[in-house]
């Protein structure tokens, strides 16, 4: 279900891949745009064949980050709390992964030779600061699309999808 790829160094490891709740979250995102009603995790799910208990942990991460809003009842469901061109890609990302950079530096210069005590390796390692300046450039790439600029290029290509997945949700119901 999940792809990881893990890098071990010391104590515990990283994952340098997003889950897959992130691809589930960006398209349920871009699904409610679309609809103007809660929609329930168990159609969510089924719309692309999900585990619901998995998929509602991202919604439920998503709500807490004040993406979407959750409504309980059987009217009930999840829905965008803003509009689509106010949640950017970055945001649904760090609310499902977190904030953390993907490279962390754990300083082996310190254990190399020509090491210098007291020098922060994270700031003077020519690998660490690539890697930084990689994340930035990506995370600006994520910060500056929205879900209504992929509404928008979805629709170009796709005008049908709208009323698809209105149709699709209804279905479902």
């Amino acid at each position: 279900m999940m792809a990881w790829v893990t890098v071990s160094g010391h104590v515990g490891s990283r994952t340098m891949r997003m889950s897959q709740g992130v691809e589930w979250a960006l398209h349920t995102c871009l699904n409610l745009s679309w609809v103007d009603a809660p929609v329930p995790t168990s159609i969510l799910a089924a719309f692309y064949q999900l585990p619901p208990a998995y998929l509602n942990k991202q919604l439920q991460a998503l709500v807490r980050a004040g993406i979407l809003t959750s409504t309980s009842g059987p009217r009930g469901g999840f829905q965008l709390a803003q509009a689509p061109a106010a949640v950017s890609l970055l945001d649904i990302v760090v609310a499902i992964e977190g904030s953390e950079e993907l490279f962390q530096c754990d300083q082996i210069l310190r254990k190399g030779p020509g090491e210098h005590a007291g020098v922060d390796y994270r700031q003077s390692c020519a690998f660490a600061q690539t890697m930084r300046g990689a994340d930035l450039a990506w995370r600006r790439e994520l910060a500056g699309k929205t879900v209504a600029d992929v509404r928008a290029d979805v629709e170009r290509g796709h005008p049908e999808a709208p009323a698809n997945t209105r149709a699709r949700i209804a279905e479902l119901r």
